[in-house]
């Protein structure tokens, strides 16, 4: 069959072949890119800074439509309420993230017993290395510019190192400083003090910015273009199939009319032989 197959024509069409199959697999790639699609791009909106005490209430759920928003806020900080949060990575080092307590200016208070008479929101201030170079926060009235994110959960079974957390926990954290709280963290890009940007992004001292971003949007998959990427590859298939079908059936045909030619020329015993009479046979007519 591989002489067949190694006729020129075949050849030909085998190059054939493997262009088209080539096509159906590029054409396959295209579908299947399209079928792992963003469901939505990312909203400009969580970009443009909102204030603060107008994007969430104390005490009520954290929506999803308020994660990655930029807000601001206004407030001081208590330097006896900072907590590192260890095992964050950055650049591919591990190390600390530094979260400090800040009181919110104009927040609603929570009310109930215990309450606390401020509203607080924890703010991951940076990254340190090493738990000696986190430093205080800035002291004064603080304009506090970062990305709101929601409260991570605690790690269950793990205890936290004196002046430690296991995580940006809201239901962590408020048990450690005892303050009333926000539903979630900010995660600090400028905090201005006496006209000054005093955070991790402008000092760049041993406390590096978390240059958080936004999350990037859910995916859904579209079934029809996975569908349709899964069928060109089996058209790619089909190509090829049918090329060794044109190849399998001209190798018959070359069976076939070599076996009428040897039959043409070696006719079977028996065929084709004139019968002479036996005169030893004949009968004598009286």
């Amino acid at each position: 069959m591989w002489k067949t197959a190694l006729k020129p024509r075949w050849i030909a069409g085998f190059v054939f072949a493997i262009v088209i199959s080539g096509v159906f697999v590029l054409l396959s790639q295209w579908q299947f890119g399209r079928s792992t699609q963003p469901e939505a791009p990312v909203n400009p909106a969580t970009e443009q800074v909102q204030p603060l005490t107008q994007t969430l209430e104390p005490g009520d759920f954290f929506h999803g439509t308020d994660a990655d928003q930029m807000v601001s806020a206004q407030g001081t900080y208590d330097p006896a309420k900072q907590v590192l949060v260890p095992g964050r990575l950055h650049d591919g080092n591990t190390g600390y993230w530094v979260v400090s307590a800040f009181a919110v200016s104009g927040a609603p208070t929570l009310s109930g017993v215990g309450a606390s008479p401020q509203t607080w929101i924890p703010v991951a201030r940076g990254w340190v290395a090493d738990p000696a170079d986190a430093g205080d926060p800035p002291s004064g009235t603080v304009e506090l510019t970062g990305r709101l994110l929601p409260s991570e959960a605690p790690l269950a079974g793990t205890a936290a190192a004196p002046g430690q957390a296991t995580a940006v926990s809201v239901a962590e954290l408020i048990n450690y400083w005892e303050v009333s709280s926000y539903p979630g963290f900010v995660a600090a890009t400028a905090e201005v003090a006496n006209g000054a940007d005093v955070s991790a992004a402008a000092v760049r001292g041993d406390l590096l910015p978390l240059d958080i971003g936004p999350q990037p949007p859910a995916q859904k998959i579209n079934w029809l273009n996975l569908f349709y990427s899964l069928e060109w590859v089996v058209f790619a298939g089909f190509a090829l199939f049918i090329w060794w079908r044109l190849v399998k059936d001209d190798y018959h045909r070359d069976l076939e009319e070599a076996l009428d030619e040897a039959e043409d020329h070696h006719p079977p015993a028996g065929q084709n032989q004139h019968q002479q009479p036996d005169q030893n046979q004949q009968k004598v007519q009286p």
